[in-house]
């Protein structure tokens, strides 16, 4: 239900509800930390240090690393059909190897493999 939750906040497009879940089942299959904005948003939120974006600051990373998800910050959708959508997806995620995504700043995402291909990714469509 919170990895659901996490997924609908996640992203508002239907059809990458699966591939985002698929990020992350990856990444807790590997051991590797969620680093979900929406949990970091509600931590930064409750200290009253949320500015409306994230930044790479030394503390948004730090809260990334270590913030216990919040599933009060990241309830499913009040539309049954949206939180429907998320738990399906979490139940069912998409088969892709993806273990990061990035805002295309048009609603979707722009998924990738590794830490280096997603740096680029970060590059093309949040700091250009």
């Amino acid at each position: 239900m919170t990895l659901a939750s996490i997924v609908e906040k996640e992203t508002a497009k239907p059809d990458e509800r699966p591939l985002v879940a698929a990020v992350y089942g990856n990444r807790l299959r590997i051991g590797m930390a969620l680093q979900c904005d929406p949990t970091v948003i509600y931590a930064l939120q409750r200290a009253g240090s949320f500015t409306g974006n994230l930044h790479t600051r030394r503390s948004d990373r730090s809260t990334r690393r270590t913030t216990p998800i919040a599933i009060r910050a990241c309830r499913p959708a009040r539309s049954r059909r949206r939180a429907s959508a998320s738990l399906e997806a979490v139940a069912q995620p998409a088969e892709a190897d993806y273990l990061y995504f990035v805002s295309r700043n048009d609603g979707s995402h722009e998924f990738a493999r590794t830490l280096e291909e997603h740096n680029r990714n970060v590059q093309k469509f949040q700091v250009q």
